[in-house]
């Protein structure tokens, strides 16, 4: 484990805590913690998603179980998501150091934009569950968004949960709410589809991932009843707010060559 002062540490657990809040609410919590991670000394980037993952994990099993227990989703929906993200984000962390981040961002840059804007520009999406297919024809669309995010996942990681609501509310068409409930479902499996991965590899620093993973845990659980007892509307604000930090990072990133 690397060497890591008292101060870091500590700035690292409010980070931890943060990301899960974030999380739990909408998803986007790796915005906070895997940079607060590549700023360890030591610490290797593939390091760093492998510990983030640890912390992420944890997090979302917390959030998953809290919106479980009072949302209760469409478990025919978060089946077939859930499975296909997990492969996805195998195949993901297998390729993780292979292709590089500077590939993914300007597309992903301007998927968001554009999301942002038809978000802010339709105040009634997401305020109502209108499912757009049923049946087969439901869950293999579940399925098609789980396989490709997970697998973003698992190259990249940071905004999957946010990627996950962003289908989930436009493409299946439910409302925001139930959306991030399925949403950290689908986010525990890809963190467990990465893991599989990253863990025999050896890459997981374990001390300071289960260290964030419990102060994840603990932003995850306040953030998820918050959610709940707030509903679509706060959670489609909080929404908006991530969403332009991710533009905000992507683009600096995409313009800095970062």
């Amino acid at each position: 484990m690397p060497d890591i002062d008292s101060l870091t540490l500590v700035l690292l657990l409010l980070a931890g805590l943060t990301a899960g809040w974030v999380d739990a609410v909408v998803g986007g919590g790796g915005l906070i913690q895997l940079p607060a991670l590549l700023l360890v000394p030591g610490l290797s980037p593939v390091q760093a998603l492998a510990t983030n993952k640890v912390g992420s994990i944890m997090g979302t099993s917390t959030s998953a179980i809290t919106y479980a227990r009072r949302v209760k989703p469409d478990f025919t929906t978060a089946g077939p998501l859930a499975l296909a993200a997990l492969a996805g984000a195998v195949g993901g962390a297998a390729l993780a150091s292979r292709i590089p981040a500077s590939a993914f961002k300007p597309i992903i840059l301007v998927v968001l934009v554009g999301v942002a804007v038809y978000t802010i520009v339709k105040p009634s999406l997401g305020e109502h569950t209108r499912l757009r297919w049923e049946g087969n024809g439901h869950r293999w669309a579940a399925a098609a968004i789980g396989l490709v995010i997970g697998f973003y996942d698992g190259v990249l990681g940071p905004g999957t949960g946010t990627f996950l609501v962003i289908a989930l509310v436009s493409a299946l068409g439910y409302a925001f709410l139930p959306a991030s409930a399925l949403a950290k479902i689908a986010n525990f499996a890809t963190n467990l589809g990465a893991l599989i991965f990253f863990v025999p590899a050896g890459h997981v620093v374990w001390p300071l991932g289960l260290a964030m993973g419990a102060a994840n845990l603990v932003g995850g659980y306040v953030g998820a009843r918050m959610a709940v007892a707030k509903g679509s509307r706060f959670v489609r604000v909080v929404f908006v707010v991530v969403v332009g930090a991710l533009v905000c990072r992507l683009g600096y990133d995409v313009v800095t060559g970062g």
